[in-house]
């Protein structure tokens, strides 16, 4: 506890030493200059904000009540300075101290997590169908390390082989979760197993680092910015506009940036070419604070009207900087979008390890269960290899926009863009494959076939966009209309009717908003209030699924599928006072999100706001997804009647049911009430 607290107070002596700097600049103290000053000796223009941000979290789905899932405190100085040669500086620096792990250790720091029980559905109905079980094995669910082990295989099937152990050294039964707990009630029937949720340098059980997360020690889950990509370095930018006649100009903006492309608010259509923070705060904070900023840089050539246009505009942008995926969030921090990185942690402790997976092993002839816990060694199933591209010419990220004004006031722009997906794709680990229940090569009845096992390799795919928008006045309505869409190519998706359990598929997103400033008496007679709704679409080209043994088998994600965004936002009290809400549906996962907001401007340099976020859903039973528990027909232990290759069905919540469940869905259990203040020096 003394070590904790002691690195705990160093992250807060890191932003004292920040912001003394902050006071430094604000004063206009002595800087080094950037270049040559200009004429009229300019200064630095600077402003520092600081903010705290504290949110405190319902029960999840375990029925314990979480509490303090947010206390971070942050420090942002920014700074811009008139270079020589008519360059221009801008600076950004954020630390940010986040006290949830220490406050609230029991849920997201070095004491959370603890033993877990995995459901063993088989247990109970083969004691009762005379089947010579341990005592154990014959319960409805086991502990981890307490499945069907190599003993228990070995006499009961008579069959001698490496795939299952009978305990676990290296994988003790502390510090962990059942995955998805905290948003469903385990004993789903997929394919659940303990999660070790302690931050990595506390217990390092599955940490991988998957492109700056995966792999954080509590130093830098509190602090964030504080680590090898100098994060704390949020912008660092020189841009300058070079006048070639009266109506061309040339812009250049060269250095550590966020690139705009698109207005949504909530998801990304076109606005892609920077990653996003999903650990800050899921969705809901603004994008401009989550996107993480790349070392970019980009040149526009204003080439003035024409004939049929006002403005013409040609972006290039190329984004030099290492690949970056998004951050998904580790599984132990407040926010994890989709409990994706619980998977990725569970399944990488998995193939390190070895581990108990619930209701894997088919005990009845009919193959529709029940199921008994069965104890994987190390190597069997899981995530092998996580394979981030290394910086390299072929590797960097290249975009091209056309934008321009028509003569009626119509802005537009045509957009194309080649990057690294942001999203990790799973590759199972297949081909001539070794049978890892029995030992020998995966030929199985009927022939030869390719084994499809429940081990991954980790890929970022290249990414083709070419998208477009529109912003239009609507003047009969007194509204303003925002359209945007872009088709993808490259995407892959997990799909068990595959090989390699995924597919590469052709996308179309698109999302029409519309803005409009209503008066609304009863709110405000003397000021209008902002109404703003989004309506998002995605097709998924080339979909696959169809029907098994036991279930749909295929795309878990859907092949069409609709989010639907509402902003009501008013302005009281001289816009001193604002409250807002705002709506997001998931019309096929069936789920819903409320955040009623209250913005209190006390001061000029003094903001507060006050708020909730709070999930509904009604579409869980339609959640399930195949789990590929049944993919490979190996008997004794996954044979199903009249399959000799592919799979049965057989679905279950996790680990796929995540796609259906969508970030609104599989996060509605993360109910918050939140108050910030943000001051301004």
């Amino acid at each position: 506890m003394q070590q904790t607290w002691s690195r705990s107070i160093a992250r807060v002596a890191a932003l004292v030493a920040l912001c003394a700097l902050a006071r430094v600049v604000a004063a206009e103290e002595a800087l080094p200059a950037l270049g040559e000053a200009v004429a009229g000796g300019e200064t630095w223009k600077t402003d520092v904000y600081y903010e705290n941000d504290t949110h405190v979290r319902g029960a999840d789905y375990t029925g314990r009540s979480v509490g303090l899932s947010k206390f971070r405190n942050t420090l942002q100085l920014e700074t811009d300075r008139k270079l020589s040669g008519g360059w221009a500086f801008h600076g950004i620096l954020r630390g940010t101290f986040d006290g949830a792990y220490v406050l609230n250790d029991t849920h997201f720091g070095n004491k959370a997590g603890g033993p877990v029980e995995l459901q063993n559905s088989a247990g109970p109905a083969a004691a009762a169908a005379g089947v010579p079980l341990p005592p154990a094995y014959a319960q409805g669910m086991v502990p981890q390390g307490g499945g069907i082990g190599h003993t228990f295989v070995a006499g009961a099937f008579g069959l001698s082989n490496n795939a299952f152990v009978d305990s676990y050294a290296n994988n003790p039964n502390s510090g962990m979760i059942v995955l998805g707990q905290n948003w469903h009630a385990t004993a789903q029937g997929g394919v659940e197993f303990g999660v070790p949720v302690r931050p990595c340098d506390t217990d390092s059980r599955g940490c991988r680092d998957f492109g700056g997360y995966g792999n954080e020690d509590l130093q830098q889950l509190e602090a964030p910015e504080f680590n090898n990509r100098l994060d704390v370095l949020r912008e660092a930018y020189v841009k300058k506009t070079i006048d070639l006649d009266d109506t061309r100009s040339l812009f250049l903006k060269v250095g550590k940036q966020q690139v705009v492309w698109g207005r949504t608010d909530l998801f990304r259509v076109l606005d892609v070419i920077n990653p996003v923070d999903y650990s800050r705060n899921n969705i809901y904070d603004e994008l401009q604070d989550i996107r993480i900023p790349m070392w970019i840089a980009q040149g526009e050539y204003r080439m003035g009207g024409s004939e049929g246009l006002q403005e013409r505009n040609l972006q290039v942008v190329w984004n030099f900087d290492k690949f970056r995926p998004n951050n998904l969030g580790q599984c132990g921090q407040p926010n994890v979008i989709l409990d994706a990185s619980c998977f990725f942690r569970g399944m990488a402790n998995l193939w390190d390890n070895g581990g108990t997976v619930a209701n894997f092993a088919n005990f009845s002839q009919s193959g529709a269960g029940p199921w008994f816990a069965t104890n994987f060694g190390a190597h069997q199933i899981g995530i092998r290899n996580v394979n981030l591209p290394d910086w390299k010419l072929d590797n960097t990220q290249l975009g091209l926009k056309f934008e321009g004004v028509t003569q009626g006031g119509t802005s537009f722009s045509l957009n194309a863009l080649s990057y690294r997906s942001q999203l990790p794709s799973l590759h199972s680990i297949n081909g001539a494959a070794t049978n890892p229940f029995l030992g020998v090569p995966g030929n199985l009845p009927g022939g030869p076939a390719v084994a499809r096992l429940i081990a991954f390799d980790v890929y970022y795919p290249r990414v083709n966009l070419l998208g477009g928008s529109l912003d239009l006045q609507w003047e009969s309505a007194k509204a303003a209309v925002r359209l945007e869409g872009a088709f993808t190519q490259g995407e892959e998706f997990a799909n068990s009717l595959r090989d390699q359990l995924f597919s590469r598929n052709p996308v179309f997103r698109s999302v029409i908003g519309i803005d409009r400033p209503t008066f609304i008496p009863w709110i405000n007679p003397n000021r209008t209030t902002l109404i703003s709704g989004q309506l998002f679409f995605q097709h998924i080209f080339q979909h696959e699924s169809q029907q098994g043994l036991y279930g749909t088998v295929g795309m878990p994600d859907w092949e069409n599928n609709e989010i639907g965004t509402l902003l009501i936002k008013a302005f009281l009290n001289n816009d001193r006072l604002s409250p807002q809400l705002i709506i997001a549906h998931d019309f096929q996962a069936d789920a819903t999100a409320l955040s009623p907001q209250v913005d209190w401007i006390f001061s000029d340099d003094l903001k507060f706001s006050f708020g909730a976020n709070v999930k509904v859903q009604g579409g869980i039973s339609n959640w399930k997804a195949d789990d590929c528990r049944s993919c490979n027909p190996y008997p004794p232990f996954t044979t199903y009647p009249g399959q000799t290759v592919g799979s049965a069905g057989l679905s279950g919540l996790e680990p796929l049911g995540i796609f259906r469940a969508g970030p609104i869905g599989a996060a509605w259990r993360e109910n918050e009430v939140y108050v910030s203040l943000r001051y301004k020096f």
